[in-house]
């Protein structure tokens, strides 16, 4: 599969090393606005070509897909560009924080034949398999705990521009979000409380109620210390995951009976397995594992949790 990048997000540097631990996936091709961060990249990457537009990627004949890593606010609008361009494309987490324009985005793409997959490249790793092997072991899920944080201190950081959806939820938060509808499914109702700062939010703590009774909280932030947790409780004991997002260290700690059992787990590189699930969806071998349904689910929760964050109530989902 032939991979051009839209931007040149510091992300990427994890992708293209993703992508040269993968198998069948080359990265030839990446865009800006400005040719000359295109060519400074595409130079400290080794990536062939670079281009002075988004809109020259999508037309380049040797790009079959595209990863997004653009803006919250831009991820609809070039997933639909680059669909209707007749390319594949996997856009950086989270899609959206509105379900319609999720909706709008994965409609796009059954209408051009087109892959589409939101890149939540932890779900891939093997760790976050293990993690959801063991569920019967502590009897199920009955309790999720998650946190994901750190300080961001460059004021221009557009993760702190409201005009371009930044925020805490969107950056961070957004994986503890994804974690608990791994785990249990989408909520029925969520609680959330936010501090604003510049019009997006800085810190955000939420609590989640899901079927079959299990309860959920998760906080995270911009302005806290780093820290990413990720527990599961049940009746018979726990999981506890110290390093769930990045997953350079995989391990599970499974808590239960007084005593701690490690569960390791098999080192690979998330955002190589990821693009190796990509790739086979492109390939037209199988579906990709996390398509429409988690990205609308996803969205979904984002905005209940926005809309109880700022109006003070509980939001039920109909999901």
């Amino acid at each position: 599969m032939r991979l051009g990048l839209l931007s040149t997000a510091r992300i990427n540097r994890l992708l293209v090393a993703g992508a040269r631990e993968a198998t069948g996936i080359e990265v030839v091709a990446i865009g800006s606005r400005d040719l000359q961060r295109a060519r400074a990249q595409a130079e400290e990457l080794d990536v062939a070509d670079a281009y002075g537009s988004y809109e020259e990627v999508l037309a380049a004949s040797e790009v079959e897909a595209v990863y997004i890593s653009l803006p919250n606010s831009m991820h609809v609008e070039w997933s639909i560009r680059a669909l209707e361009a007749g390319k594949h494309v996997l856009c950086e987490k989270p899609m959206s924080r509105y379900p319609a324009e999720v909706e709008r985005a994965f409609d796009a793409a059954e209408g051009a034949g087109r892959v589409l997959a939101e890149a939540f490249m932890w779900r891939h790793h093997p760790q976050a398999d293990r993690l959801i092997a063991l569920l019967d072991e502590i009897g199920g899920p009955r309790l999720i705990r998650a946190s994901f944080s750190f300080v961001l201190s460059d004021p221009d950081d557009i993760r702190l521009s409201a005009e371009l959806e930044g925020g805490g939820l969107m950056d961070v938060g957004c994986y503890c979000v994804s974690a608990c509808l791994l785990i249990a499914g989408e909520p029925v109702a969520v609680t959330a409380q936010q501090v604003t700062a510049g019009g997006v939010d800085v810190r955000l703590a939420a609590t989640m109620a899901f079927a079959g009774e299990v309860l959920a909280s998760f906080d995270c932030g911009l302005d806290i210390a780093s820290r990413d947790e990720l527990e599961v409780v049940g009746a018979d004991g726990s999981l506890f995951l110290d390093d769930p997002w990045h997953s350079r260290a995989p391990v599970i700690q499974l808590r239960r009976g007084g005593a701690v059992e490690r569960v390791d787990v098999v080192a690979a590189d998330p955002y190589a397995r990821e693009l190796e699930d990509f790739a086979a969806a492109v390939a037209g071998e199988r579906e990709p594992r996390f398509g429409r349904e988690a990205a609308v689910g996803q969205a979904r929760v984002i905005a209940a949790l926005y809309e109880s964050a700022a109006s003070g109530r509980t939001v039920t989902l109909s999901g």
